[in-house]
């Protein structure tokens, strides 16, 4: 009997220089306007986790919007990521900060959201998306704490560093793009991966702060995340494969016949022998 078949996303690969040519070939035929529209509905179907995500951060945005700005700076403050925080409520503060955003709407969080995290879910799957997402985001937080801490202790940044404020999706955000690099093959995975570290080290230099560190860190645990995940779905690969080959072999006894094939024909030759019944004996 077959071993089921196993197809791990994370070894679902497109090639680039193909997809643009099925891109093109789409584009020639009519109607195109009317198939987008199908064609996104049909990706925001299978992507609940992106259009809960998107809707979220519209709705504490709102409730930002709807306040005084005393009060909308104290409930920004309670769910920032900053020491006095996580030493007091890490747990509520490292899920509330993920959607919160701090300043106008946030147009960029959500367009990403609706594109690019929906194509990246709808290529993991809701549950490994979540997973990356969650990875990057209190990976990163952790991380960027752990060096203020320790720049606080040693007076090279100001003591109001502790209570900064830090809410928004972008380290959950920068993690996935980096675990996106592993959907593309060849040149364009390296192209991708050489493009984000370009554009997150450019916001590094220039500006310096503790949250464009995060993204950076952020990013590399996205990366790390992709890679670990091929691995472990190659090595399952393999091992199911190996289980099949074996059970498929010749005289493995999964079909309910042992090693040993039975004889269903005995020769008769020594049984006449030994009683003398064949008809040589006289015996018709």
């Amino acid at each position: 009997m077959a071993l089921p078949a196993y197809d791990p996303p994370w070894l679902r690969t497109v090639e680039v220089g193909t997809k643009l040519h099925e891109i093109r070939a789409w584009w020639r035929e009519p109607h195109r306007l009317l198939r987008a529209v199908r064609a996104y509905r049909d990706l925001l179907a299978v992507t609940p986790a992106s259009i809960a995500y998107s809707f979220t951060l519209f709705v504490t945005w709102w409730t930002l919007h709807g306040t005084s700005e005393k009060v909308g700076h104290r409930l920004i403050l309670s769910a920032s990521t900053n020491l006095r925080n996580l030493q007091d409520d890490p747990i509520q503060v490292l899920v509330a900060s993920a959607f919160w955003t701090d300043g106008g709407f946030p147009w960029g969080e959500i367009l990403i959201l609706l594109t690019v995290m929906a194509a990246a879910e709808r290529w993991l799957g809701s549950l490994r998306w979540i997973l990356v997402v969650a990875i990057g985001h209190i990976g990163a937080t952790l991380i960027v704490a752990l060096g203020i801490s320790r720049a606080v202790e040693r007076d090279l940044i100001p003591l109001r560093v502790t209570i900064a404020t830090d809410v928004g999706p972008s380290y959950g955000i920068s993690a996935m793009l980096g675990a996106f690099a592993f959907r593309l093959r060849g040149k364009a995975r390296l192209a991708w991966i050489a493009g984000l570290l370009i554009w997150y080290g450019v916001a590094l230099v220039d500006d310096r702060t503790f949250t464009d560190y995060g993204h950076l860190f952020a990013l590399l645990l996205g990366l790390l995340t992709g890679a670990a995940g091929v691995l472990v779905a190659r090595k399952i690969t393999a091992t199911l494969r190996r289980r099949a080959a074996r059970a498929s072999a010749p005289g493995s006894g999964r079909d309910g016949v042992g090693d040993v094939p039975l004889a269903l024909h005995e020769p008769h030759g020594g049984l006449d022998q030994a009683r003398g019944d064949g008809a040589e004996h006289g015996h018709q």
